[in-house]
């Protein structure tokens, strides 16, 4: 440990001497430490994306008919075979009308041909909350369950971020981690649709933080060459937990069952407290120095990096027994100390860059996410088996991801980025006119998979574009509006009434819009993290050439 006097030199030093893009180069960009900490981020990435799409099966739809006590055995069973059909049930609507009866038996003389509401129903599955509530000709409820859902993460984003840039990316995840599985339990046992909601409402609340949050640690740890490649990892991991949520729910369909096993293993994440770190880059911006050096000699250690004896000697206190010259972190890379929270906010306000930037960023995540999970959602009424089409559509982001690594360090983030909008938006624009169900399916994957590339490059992207002292509250208000278009997802189901292919018109012509917004940003490829808003701001002067990725030092 330092004595006092070797703490007050490391303090001066970290906080006015290193460039820290240039330390993790000599630390490893992506070593042993990185790999570790993306193990148990993934974790709780997977099981973030279990409840973040868990509504998709507790509240999908079920087949269900009018339930008819002249004709029904004891108990009633969901058939499409009755004989009593033909004249006990209209030929279209029987899933809420029914004939009157004039006759106590089940004859085709005791029913006359006038129909009525009925108010009472026999379901298929009954596994599902539509069964357990009695939701029946009552889609709106159904569908408001996703909303309800969306809305707490709408919420949830930036709660988290702030909790995240006051008291830490450590605190903020274990926090989220270990929140949902108590109101998720609760509401495995609730019994009242109000409740529910209630329910589903605070558990997302507090539980959705994790990934935001998960990905600014990941790409505050790694090198700006491997920037990409870790958002991309992320991104797979919560495609992983999207195609694990099908299988459980597949085995077991039961609601309460299903809910029961997928938020009681959350209660183990409270033992992330003995081995998760705190990121280096938020302890330095927030002047706890001697903890942020403490943790870098770790990395250090942990990557078997061989660190130049002055970047030692400022990590350890003793930077006097190296001339300036030698220092491998000159002090004019460093930016000044942030400003107060308000005085961030203001100066924020006041830059029209700043404000254009996150109005055309809000817009591409209002899309993406509508997109995203419009698609997810809507897969469970693709022709076919609902959990395989989910896994199909959960499984193409990883491809999709792939791509995205493949593509946004090669060809840049705007053009990237920009491509995969227009192609999203042509395979979901031509889904009208197409017949043939697999082409359909196809057509969906493709644009799952397009979108997918661009919720993880979007990522990337927005961290890239807005500055270190406000990069999480930037990006949880970008993504917090994108929350919209979560929010307005589980209600497309609702369009097919009017138009089967409508909610596929409406994400198309999203995606064409945002590729069109994309023309209105700046290149982000090669440049490093920006620290401040002036040097956020400098960045719509940067062009794709290489005389310009030192613009940011």
């Amino acid at each position: 440990m330092p004595s006092n006097t070797q703490s007050t030199q490391t303090r001066s030093a970290l906080s006015k001497e290193i460039d820290i893009d240039a330390l993790i180069v000599q630390l490893g960009q992506f070593g042993r430490y990185q790999r570790w900490v993306f193990a148990y981020l993934g974790l709780a990435i997977i099981f973030t994306s279990i409840y973040n799409c868990q509504y998709v099966f507790n509240a999908a739809g079920d087949n269900y008919r009018c339930k008819v006590p002249e004709c029904e055995q004891s108990p009633p069973v969901y058939s499409r075979t009755e004989p009593w059909r033909k004249f006990a049930l209209p030929s279209k609507g029987y899933n809420c009308y029914r004939k009157i009866p004039i006759g106590k038996s089940c004859a085709p003389e005791s029913f006359s041909n006038t129909t009525r509401r009925c108010y009472s129903w026999v379901y298929e599955g009954g596994t599902t909350i539509v069964a357990e509530f009695d939701l029946a000709c009552q889609e709106w409820k159904r569908t408001l369950v996703g909303t309800i859902h969306n809305f707490g993460v709408f919420l949830a984003i930036p709660l988290t971020a702030a909790v995240s840039d006051t008291y830490g990316r450590r605190f903020a995840l274990i926090g989220t981690c270990v929140a949902p599985a108590v109101f998720g339990l609760l509401r495995a046992f609730c019994r009242n649709y109000v409740v529910y909601l209630f329910l589903e409402f605070v558990e997302a609340l507090v539980g959705n933080g994790t990934y935001s949050t998960a990905f600014i640690i990941a790409l505050e740890i790694v090198g700006l060459k491997m920037r990409v490649l870790g958002g991309n990892i992320i991104q797979s991991t919560y495609a992983v937990g999207q195609i694990l949520t099908a299988i459980i729910a597949w085995v077991i369909p039961y609601w309460r069952t299903f809910t029961i096993v997928i938020f009681t293993p959350s209660f183990l994440f409270i033992f992330y407290i003995f081995f998760v770190e705190e990121s280096f880059r938020w302890l330095m911006v927030k002047g706890h120095d001697d903890e942020a050096a403490r943790i870098l000699l770790k990395v250090a250690k942990w990557n078997n990096a061989h660190l130049l004896p002055e970047t030692k000697a400022i990590l350890t206190g003793e930077p006097s027994k190296f001339s300036r010259p030698w220092n491998p972190f000159p002090l004019s890379t460093v930016p000044p100390p942030p400003p107060k929270e308000t005085r961030l906010m203001l100066k924020v306000l006041k830059s029209r860059t700043m404000m254009f930037r996150i109005i055309v960023v809000s817009f591409w995540w209002i899309s993406v996410t509508m997109i995203y999970y419009g698609l997810s959602i809507n897969s469970v009424s693709l022709v076919g088996n609902k959990y395989v089409n989910y896994m199909m559509t959960a499984f193409v982001e990883i491809p999709g991801s792939f791509l995205c690594f493949m593509t946004l360090d090669r060809f840049g983030r705007k053009s990237s980025i920009m491509t995969s909008f227009f192609i999203c938006g042509l395979s979901l624009l031509v889904l009208p006119i197409v017949k043939n169900p697999n082409l359909t399916i196809l057509l969906t994957l493709v644009g799952k998979m397009t979108i997918s590339l661009i919720f993880s490059g979007i990522y990337i992207y927005t961290v890239e574009l807005f500055p270190t002292s406000a990069r999480h509250r930037m990006l949880g208000i970008c993504s917090m509006t994108g929350r919209i278009g979560s929010m307005c997802a589980p209600q497309t189901p609702l369009l097919m009434a009017y138009m089967k292919s409508l909610p596929y018109i409406l994400f198309g012509s999203l995606a064409g819009t945002s590729g069109l917004l994309m023309l209105l940003t700046p290149e982000t490829l090669h440049m490093k993290l920006p620290d401040t808003i002036e040097q956020a701001e400098q960045m719509t002067l940067a062009s794709r050439s290489t005389k310009t990725t030192n613009l940011i030092t």
